[in-house]
């Protein structure tokens, strides 16, 4: 299965300005789609995971208009969706 993840701006830099990247998943989790950035582009995936392999707190991630923290995690069905999206957390006042 192909997967587009979607990369927002500030992590452009270690995909060389590419604002999406092709995966090949081997199953249908959002988990699945991470181990296959793991692989491919390491530095990107080190940006997005702690040390302990989760989910940085400043970081969301969709699918559709899923965010996983809600919909399971990583364990998370991609159920045919083409893209996921990672968006950074933005706060202000």
């Amino acid at each position: 299965m192909s997967i587009t993840l979607v990369v927002p701006g500030p992590l452009r830099d270690l995909t060389g300005g590419r604002s999406a990247i092709g995966l090949d998943v081997d199953e249908g989790t959002v988990g699945d789609a991470f181990a296959a950035l793991k692989r491919e582009n390491p530095a990107l995936y080190d940006r997005i995971f702690t040390e302990r392999k989760e989910l940085r707190p400043h970081v969301n991630v969709f699918v559709g208009a899923a965010d996983i923290r809600w919909s399971g995690g990583l364990a998370t069905p991609l159920d045919g969706a083409k893209e996921v999206v990672v968006l950074p957390s933005v706060s202000g006042g």
